[in-house]
């Protein structure tokens, strides 16, 4: 099973972003955590701070692999071209966030990856993507 986890912006600062919020675990290592204890699966991960980068990811591997699991960070509430390229895919994606964006402000209650994605998880912090693996393992 092939899956590639991508994240959006600001994630590449995990660990130094607001470790209260986020933790004070890098991505990169917690993403080789991930790939020992799924070692079933193929794990792939990949991270960009611009959005039409996402949309080109997204575009390359919706049609090839097995699921995508995307946090999308601030771009969740914001890209309707973030929400249209999982439309436009087939592969299946997992909206995952580390917080509880319910729990945040306002504007973070307003997803536009939601009603395209197979599955949201949120709130569990970085278990959030081990959640999401599983979900696609089931």
């Amino acid at each position: 099973m092939n899956i590639i986890i991508i994240n959006g912006p600001n994630l590449n600062l995990l660990g130094k972003r607001e470790p209260e919020i986020y933790g004070s675990a890098t991505f990169e290592d917690y993403f080789k955590t991930l790939q020992t204890e799924f070692s079933e699966a193929t794990l792939n991960y990949y991270q960009s701070n611009v959005e039409g980068e996402l949309i080109n990811k997204l575009h390359e591997v919706g049609f090839d692999y097995d699921g995508i699991i995307l946090n999308a960070g601030a771009y969740t509430h914001t890209s309707i071209g973030i929400g249209d390229a999982i439309k436009g895919i087939t592969t299946p994606v997992v909206e995952v966030h580390i917080s509880n964006t319910f729990g945040r402000e306002a504007f973070r209650h307003q997803s536009y990856i939601s009603p395209n994605a197979k599955g949201v998880i949120l709130g569990f912090g970085m278990q959030s993507y081990q959640l999401a693996i599983q979900s696609f393992l089931a």
